[in-house]
């Protein structure tokens, strides 16, 4: 369910909506998202998560939340806790994303344009990038969704990366005689494809604009099960269990990219 939910989000996708936003904006967002994955694993590697945590927080915190840790755990394969404690952690720093950016964004003086750009490059969820842009004005959620959205493109990417290195990392257990330690997954999973082709006939325009609607409604609720079965696999004592490591971790990724995205 989760799966097909990632590929449904290629229909909030549109190439016109992300050339408007300008170059500038795009830079920002690209740059800063690429220093967060890397930074985001590495000190999650530091704090002694596993890797396939520390990838699942990094990939989470850096692109889009719970979709990119599902994403990218269809590759990975990681613990159903693993993966339940990223969804937990992103959930949790977002929250508080969505009540600390209104104010810190008033407090530094940010224009609408400024906030927006912040926001949708930095915060995790796009329902928390809304929550936080509408909060602020109407002009800073317009901007904010747009760059959420070319944060989203980086998703199948950066999956198809997790996806070789996993393949790599099988080929070079096999050559060495040791059991296969990375999971058996193929290097183009299907359901990014998908995202791909829904993504280019949603730019193409043409489908109506109703129809497109309708899909998306009924992409959020796929959403909607998916988290909750993933929620059902895990409960407050595994997160309990797993320190604070995790969050510490999160917390530093997502800093790294606020200041970042900030800053340029």
């Amino acid at each position: 369910v989760l799966r097909w939910a990632v590929a449904g989000l290629g229909f909030r996708l549109s190439l016109g909506e992300i050339a408007r936003i300008g170059a500038p904006a795009l830079v920002v967002v690209v740059a800063s998202t690429t220093a967060a994955l890397g930074f985001g694993w590495w000190v999650g590697r530091k704090l002694g998560l596993n890797d396939k945590l520390a990838t699942l927080l990094s990939v989470g915190g850096g692109i889009c939340g719970a979709s990119a840790v599902v994403a990218a755990d269809s590759v990975v394969q990681a613990e159903k806790r693993d993966s339940a404690l990223a969804l937990g952690i992103i959930t949790l720093l977002g929250t508080v994303g969505i009540v600390g950016y209104p104010f810190l964004g008033r407090a530094a003086h940010m224009g609408d344009f400024l906030y927006g750009v912040w926001d949708g490059a930095s915060l995790h969820e796009m329902a928390q990038v809304v929550a936080a842009g509408a909060t602020f004005s109407k002009e800073a959620t317009a901007v904010a969704t747009v760059v959420k959205l070319v944060r989203i493109t980086l998703l199948a990417p950066v999956v198809f990366f997790l996806a070789w290195r996993a393949r790599k990392a099988l080929v070079s257990d096999d050559a060495a005689g040791r059991p296969g330690t990375a999971p058996q997954v193929s290097l183009v999973p299907w359901f990014l494809v998908l995202f791909v082709i829904f993504a280019a006939l949603n730019s193409t325009g043409w489908l109506a604009k109703p129809v497109i609607q309708q899909i998306q409604r009924a992409d959020l609720w796929l959403l909607c099960v998916g988290m909750a079965g993933v929620g059902l696999q895990t409960s407050f004592g595994d997160m309990t269990r797993a320190g604070w490591a995790p969050i510490a971790a999160g917390a530093a990724q997502w800093l790294l990219l606020a200041a970042m995205s900030y800053g340029l």
